[in-house]
């Protein structure tokens, strides 16, 4: 699936709004957002026509090659970002190859990232509603967060903060996978997962 160079791109982090659930499992997605907003050094917004905030900004080097982007993190709770984005991409006029699902994964480990184009959404509440709403063709970057240990319940592991041991070096890996979004929308989805699929 081709991309229309001149067309923005949609970064969409997938969370939880509110404090209490900031430092989640379930809201790496935010977190990278917020990252990638610190890098175009600019702050959210509240949107024009959506419930979310955003942001507008270019990211890569300065000329022909960097992106026009906006950052967004629905406002929804989780399994209802499919409506915000919706709104996003209509009001922005972003195909949906352009747009991207940054979410936690249960199915790779900690840390590990897989980026990808469409597919399934392996229960996460989120990208089922993002599918619902608009079909499966988006990007997705992948952050994975392994499984619940014993018998801890899937719903609870997410909505847990990241342990201590998780915490030492969470840094790194929303750094990471920051870079991998902004290789994503510069460089292409191969060239991308050839350097940040783990």
């Amino acid at each position: 699936m081709t991309t229309d160079a001149n067309a923005p791109w949609l970064i969409v982090g997938l969370g939880n709004p509110g404090p209490g659930y900031a430092a989640n499992r379930h809201n790496v997605g935010f977190m990278v957002a917020d990252l990638l907003a610190e890098r175009i050094g600019g702050s959210f917004k509240r949107a024009p026509k959506a419930q979310a905030q955003v942001l507008e900004g270019r990211i890569g080097p300065p000329g022909p090659a960097s992106r026009r982007v906006i950052l967004a993190k629905p406002m929804s709770y989780m399994n209802l970002s499919g409506g915000p984005v919706t709104a996003l991409r209509d009001f922005y006029k972003v195909p949906v190859a352009n747009i991207v699902a940054i979410h936690d994964e249960l199915d790779i480990d900690y840390g590990m990232l897989r980026l990808k184009l469409g597919g399934g959404d392996n229960g996460h509440n989120g990208l089922k509603s993002m599918t619902k709403a608009m079909g499966p063709d988006y990007h997705r970057v992948r952050f994975g967060i392994g499984r619940p240990p014993g018998r801890m319940q899937v719903a609870d592991f997410v909505l847990k903060d990241f342990s201590s041991a998780e915490r030492k070096e969470l840094g790194y890996f929303v750094d990471r996978a920051a870079d991998a979004v902004e290789a994503l929308a510069i460089d292409g989805l191969e060239r991308a997962q050839s350097t940040y699929n783990s």
